[in-house]
């Protein structure tokens, strides 16, 4: 698995963990976050099960288990959070932030240990260290219930589905060739983005962000001037839509 830094100022660091070459091919491709400020960590989409033992060393390079005091799961989808299990053998005292209408499906993945924390539908903010994260609604993209990441003092939107393309293990970390990216995410964000409603007004909230990278849970993350890129995109993509055949 690896890892590349995304922001570091002080003891305040973004790392993102992905493009695993030893996953199964059957198993989609991943990103994973870790947030560390003033010895205090979160681990944002933690992954699926069967990338633990991974997910786990690799953390274990930048913080210790006494210092995640919070995991973060968008929705409840498996390639996301089925991790929890393990994680809650490791974790006794951290929280799990997801929204709340999550939290008798979660449960099914194990959690005995960890505290689940609801997040209300309007959102809230987290405090981690001396900085603090909220956690934006973007509600009906791709889950009826669900939840971006932003940090403002790093400029980071960790968006969750929205912006994801299934890339290859290979494929360089931030989007090069936007318009070549397109054709990786148009199938996923018109099937599994379900209201365009839904969609225009997570776009109107999130353009009073001041994001300099948008980070996805899957594929290549938006830096610069390609946020600004995939928000035009996004906007004029009709969603919801599912052919029959």
């Amino acid at each position: 698995m690896k890892t590349i830094s995304l922001y570091q100022k002080g003891s305040h660091k973004w790392l993102c963990f992905g493009r695993d070459p030893d996953r199964d091919e059957k198993i989609i491709d991943t990103n994973q976050y870790l947030v560390m400020n003033n010895e205090q960590s979160i681990i944002l989409e933690p992954g699926g099960i069967e990338l633990f033992s991974q997910m786990l060393t690799s953390v274990l390079r930048y913080t210790s288990l006494d210092e995640i005091t919070a995991l973060f799961a968008s929705h409840q989808d498996p390639d996301i959070i089925s991790s929890l299990g393990l994680w809650d053998q490791c974790l006794p005292k951290a929280k799990l932030m997801s929204p709340a209408i999550w939290e008798s499906f979660l449960a099914h993945f194990g959690m005995n240990n960890i505290q689940f924390e609801g997040i209300s539908d309007e959102g809230s903010a987290f405090q981690l260290g001396n900085t603090s994260l909220q956690f934006i609604p973007a509600h009906y993209l791709q889950s009826p219930g669900n939840f971006n990441v932003y940090d403002k003092e790093a400029k980071i939107l960790m968006s969750g589905d929205i912006g994801a393309a299934l890339d290859d293990e290979d494929t360089p970390f931030f989007v090069e060739n936007f318009d070549a990216h397109t054709s990786k995410m148009e199938f996923f964000h018109r099937r599994w983005m379900s209201s365009n409603k839904a969609k225009d007004d997570w776009i109107a909230r999130v353009r009073k962000l001041d994001i300099e990278i948008l980070a996805p849970q899957k594929g290549s993350l938006f830096k610069g001037e390609m946020v600004q890129k995939f928000l035009n995109w996004f906007e004029r993509l009709d969603v919801g839509i599912a052919q029959n055949k």
